[in-house]
């Protein structure tokens, strides 16, 4: 729902619109929920904007490959830096990479080539990475993000029932990230 809000949130750049916020989602979830949940959850946003016309099908190749290679280096490393690198390369690089042929073939953008995406889709989640670097680096300063993490592995092991998880993770993101967000109003407009 963040990250199809925060779509409203974009700009034109070189034929794409990028969306930082989905960025921002993008890395949350590599943390908090692993790659599978991340990608799906990326893929559901894509989805949803393309429905309601907030998006074009660059998104997919875009949030979907930053969602899991940031997810897939989290989870082997469990280092925040990581998961940042993830989002920034799966994106910008990966992601722009794959979305020429979807902008080729699909869109039919005859001006497209091998990197035209690239540079837009870096502004896009080196902006929105930005944000998720302020926000979970002081949720681990605050060891909130700890908490939420302990809170979903103990929920996973004493039982497998994702709606739970998942209700559990927007709860506590959701408290924390108000306080966050209004402590850190500063810096987080700083960063956009």
């Amino acid at each position: 729902a963040i990250a199809v809000a925060g779509s409203l949130f974009s700009f034109p750049v070189l034929g794409s619109r990028c969306s930082p916020i989905q960025h921002l989602v993008n890395v949350m979830c590599a943390i908090l929920l692993g790659p599978w949940y991340g990608l799906a959850a990326a893929f559901l946003a894509a989805l949803i904007r393309n429905i309601l016309g907030l998006g074009t099908l660059l998104a997919f190749p875009g949030s979907m490959c930053g969602a899991l290679l940031s997810g897939l280096l989290y989870k082997w490393m469990k280092k925040l830096p990581v998961a940042y690198i993830g989002e920034v390369v799966g994106t910008g690089i990966i992601g722009g990479m794959l979305s020429y042929p979807i902008a080729a073939v699909l869109m039919g953008n005859q001006t497209a080539a091998l990197f035209t995406f690239v540079v837009p889709f870096l502004i896009s989640t080196v902006g929105g990475t930005i944000m998720a670097i302020v926000i979970t680096m002081t949720m681990k300063k605050t060891k909130v993000l700890a908490r939420i993490q302990q809170q979903i592995n103990r929920c996973c092991i004493s039982n497998r029932h994702v709606m739970e998880v998942q209700s559990i993770t927007a709860t506590l993101i959701n408290k924390h990230l108000n306080k966050l967000i209004t402590g850190n109003a500063l810096i987080v407009s700083t960063c956009i």
